[in-house]
Parts: C-alpha cells; sequence; structure tokens
C-alpha cells in the first residue's frame, strides 16, 4: 500500500488530486493546471471575437469569470480532460451509447480507471495490479476495492449525484502496478477521512492540570457537604434526645419539624440528671416542711441540685442505696443513648 501514490485534500485542488493519483505521480501543479484553464479561456476568448468585439454577447463573455477555474483552486473538467491528453487519455461518459461504456456497465472490472465529479469535487478509482482502489483524496490514504463491490460502488456514487468519467487510452506504467501484481495488497482496517482524523483532539500538559484542579474542587466540594451533614446530624441527635416522648409520640415528632433546633449544653443535660436524682433521694427521706412554696417542692435551683448530689445525707439503708445507684446509672445511660 506504500507505494501507491496518494495526495490528500489541501484547498479545493481536488483535480489536482484526482489527475495525479491517477497517472500515479505529482505530474500536475496548480501552476500547471492554471496556465492549462488560461489556454481555454484565450480559446473561448477567441471564438466570441469572431462575431465581433463590440456585440452584447462578447462584453458579456468578457465581464464574466472563468469557467475553467477560480482563485479556490477549482478546476473544470475541461481542464481535466486537457490535461490528461497530454497523456494519451479520454474521458467518456459512464452512461452514454458508446460501446465501452456499456460493457463498463455490465463488467465495471473490464475497464482500467474511472474518474467522479460531485459538486466540483473530483476523486479517481483506478486497477492497480490486480485490485482496485479508491484514491479519493478526502481520505487518509488508498482504500482497496473488490471487484464485486466496484460495481456497487459505482451504482452508490450514481445514486449519491456523481459523473462518472471512463479513462480510455493506455495508462502510464507506475510501480505500484509492477509490485502489486506480484504482492497483492491486503488491508484489514479502512482508510478514514480526513476530517475524521482531524477531529481527535490532542491532550495537553495544560488539560491535564485543568482536569485535576477541577476533580479536586470537586473533592473539596463533597468534603464540605459531608461536614455540614455530620454537623446536622449531631445537632439533631441532642435535640432528640430532650424532647419529651420524642420515641413514643409521632405528633409530637410532627409538631417539632416546625420549631427551631436547640442544642443543650452538657451543663443542662448534667443539672437534669442531677434532679432525677434528687427526686429519688427525696422520695427516700422525710416529707418536706409546710412552709416550703411550691416552686422549691416541685423544682429547686441549679445550685441545690448539685449540693444534693455531692452533700446529700446518706442513708443507713445499704439496700437502697444500692437501688438508688442503680436507677441513676440507668438513668444515665438513658441520656447518653
Amino acid at each position: 500500500m506504500d507505494t501507491i501514490f496518494h495526495e490528500q485534500q489541501e484547498g479545493s485542488l481536488c483535480a489536482q488530486h484526482c489527475l495525479n493519483a491517477l497517472i500515479q505521480g505529482q505530474y500536475f501543479s496548480p501552476v500547471d493546471l492554471a496556465e492549462i484553464a488560461q489556454q481555454l479561456d484565450e480559446s473561448e476568448r477567441e471564438q466570441m471575437a469572431v462575431g465581433g468585439i463590440q456585440t452584447e454577447e462578447y462584453k458579456r463573455f468578457m465581464e464574466q469569470p472563468s469557467n475553467n477555474f477560480d482563485d479556490s483552486g477549482f478546476f473544470s473538467i475541461q481542464v481535466i480532460e486537457k490535461g490528461l491528453s497530454v497523456w494519451g487519455l479520454h474521458l467518456l461518459p459512464y452512461n452514454s451509447q458508446d460501446p465501452i461504456a456499456a460493457t463498463a456497465r455490465t463488467n465495471p472490472v473490464e475497464m482500467n480507471a474511472y474518474i467522479c465529479n460531485f459538486r466540483e469535487h473530483w476523486l479517481a478509482i483506478r486497477k492497480l495490479g490486480y485490485q482496485w482502489f479508491n484514491l479519493n483524496s478526502l481520505l487518509t490514504g488508498p482504500e482497496l476495492i473488490s471487484d464485486t463491490y466496484l460495481s456497487l460502488f459505482l451504482t452508490q456514487l450514481q445514486q449519491e449525484g456523481y459523473s462518472i468519467f471512463i479513462i480510455t487510452g493506455n495508462l502510464p506504467e507506475c510501480e505500484a502496478d509492477s509490485l502489486l501484481k506480484v504482492i497483492p495488497a491486503n488491508q484489514p482496517i479502512k482508510p478514514k477521512l480526513i476530517n475524521e482524523k482531524n477531529i481527535k483532539k490532542k491532550v495537553t500538559d495544560s488539560d491535564v492540570k485543568q482536569a485535576l484542579e477541577a476533580s479536586k474542587q470537586d473533592i473539596d466540594a463533597d468534603d464540605k457537604i459531608l461536614q455540614e451533614t455530620l454537623k446536622k446530624s449531631m445537632e439533631g441527635y441532642f435535640y432528640d434526645e430532650t424532647l419529651p416522648n420524642s420515641s413514643s409520640n409521632s405528633t409530637g415528632a410532627k409538631e417539632t419539624e416546625d420549631k427551631p433546633i436547640v442544642t443543650p449544653s452538657h451543663e443542662e443535660i448534667r443539672s437534669k440528671r442531677l434532679a432525677f436524682l434528687s427526686k429519688l433521694e427525696s422520695s427516700s427521706s422525710d416529707k418536706p416542711d409546710a412552709n416550703q412554696t411550691d416552686s422549691e417542692k416541685c423544682n429547686g435551683c441549679d445550685v441545690l441540685q448539685k449540693e444534693q448530689k455531692l452533700n446529700g445525707p446518706e442513708t443507713s439503708d445499704e439496700g437502697n442505696d444500692e437501688d438508688m445507684l442503680k436507677q441513676a446509672i440507668a438513668m444515665s445511660m438513658e441520656g447518653l443513648g
């Protein structure tokens, strides 16, 4: 495959690429084809001048741009035909009534080459050795075509709007033709279109750094969300422990959803536990004086509760002390749990 001459598309120079691929060599340049186009323009001008240079037809012809080439690199079929005539080659329309064209339509492999045109794009199809190749300049390289597929390929091109021309005459000898007759080509992977090749973006160091930085920012954001979630979870934990009947009253839980979450301090939790111990002690001691106020009987201040816990009277009943201690430990564990 490396011996097959193939030019990839540059600008609108597909006519140049088509001719060079057909003849298998860099025989035509844009300058060469432009000179041929200018010769054709001059020949057409001379024909129009026969009727007089003062006629309206001649003036309109001179005002119009060339039909044979333009600045983009486009060349007409007349330029291609003139270029091929230098090599003794000619174009024959695929759908003509010529017997050669009829043979080509019946058995395309009997020909040596074709060129095709669609919307100012030219491509060559040629036999090299005993195999056929699509030498389209829009491909990254020559494409091997089987004899069976050649007829289908030409039919497909016609359906897509291509004009097909048969190359008549003897093609010049080339290295690829001689070599492929000895060693046929094998192409497990078909060439791609040039635009498909250029779509792939090259990854640079800058791209990698940007990707790593974006990944780090995502991790930092996730870490902040996790920390906030844990904080709210802990606030809810302390809040739920201090709610009355929070585990058994579903209505109460619904009511607390609209209330702000207040996190009690460790000192407040400790005070509530001391209050419970105070109640246990008061239940085993004498009744309170009648002169005590209702608030002193029921609640008492935090300072009094702490003193009762630390300096409360010890009973002589060892069993009562043990029971009180067990209840205090159980109550403390409930508060922590």
